[in-house]
């Protein structure tokens, strides 16, 4: 769970579009495609949940 330099650029995105900040961190995997479907369910979702993926991975 060591910060990187680019963390601060994914969490832009994590704010501004969700799915494109998950998948910066970890590609096309299952995190991309949940958050894919929390973000269609409700946009705070999706924001919590790559927040999550960006700082856990």
């Amino acid at each position: 769970m060591a910060f990187t330099p680019t963390d601060p650029i994914k969490m832009i995105f994590a704010v501004l579009l969700p799915p494109v900040g998950v998948f910066m961190e970890v590609g096309i995997k299952f995190p991309f495609w949940l958050n894919i479907l929390l973000t269609m369910l409700g946009f705070i979702p999706g924001i919590i949940h790559a927040f999550y993926v960006i700082l856990k991975h």
